[in-house]
């Protein structure tokens, strides 16, 4: 019997490494109910606006929101769609992003991803950009896409 392979769904926070100049990344698990699981690997998920904080137990998701499928839409209530989620970490990771929180920097999720049959997190450490550097951004961007039009 062949094995049933799992969907390589990768869900992107793109407005994160616009807005934070990311300097390290982490991968962590995240805990999920069944539903939850089924439609991010889909591609159900949203991670623009979302969050990362560090309590004392542990760090948390929030604002994280997964829209179900037609199939288990019952399953998935609506206030259940953007509840707190549980990262799973390492102790020593966690110590880190503690002193990186301290320390003024954030702590975004930047992208959602499966590997296998779980789901993971890839958070980033970086200090936010100010409104010029994004415009800076933009502007080398675009000179970079007029460059590439006249050599082709």
């Amino acid at each position: 019997m062949k094995k049933k392979k799992h969907s390589t769904g990768v869900i992107d926070n793109s407005r994160a490494r616009f807005d934070y100049e990311i300097e390290k990344t982490y991968l962590a698990g995240i805990a999920l109910s069944g539903p939850e699981a089924k439609s991010l690997r889909f591609n159900h998920g949203v991670l623009r606006g979302s969050y990362i904080q560090i309590k004392d137990d542990g760090a948390y998701l929030i604002n994280m929101q997964v829209n179900p499928l037609r199939t288990n839409i019952a399953h998935l209530p609506e206030q259940e769609r953007t509840r707190t989620r549980r990262l799973l970490l390492k102790a020593s990771e966690l110590d880190e992003l503690r002193e990186a929180k301290n320390a003024g920097r954030q702590v975004v999720p930047l992208r959602l991803m499966t590997r296998s049959k779980f789901i993971k997190v890839e958070i980033g450490v970086g200090k936010g950009k100010k409104r010029y550097d994004k415009r800076q951004v933009l502007k080398k961007r675009d000179q970079e896409r007029l460059d590439a039009r006249k050599y082709k």
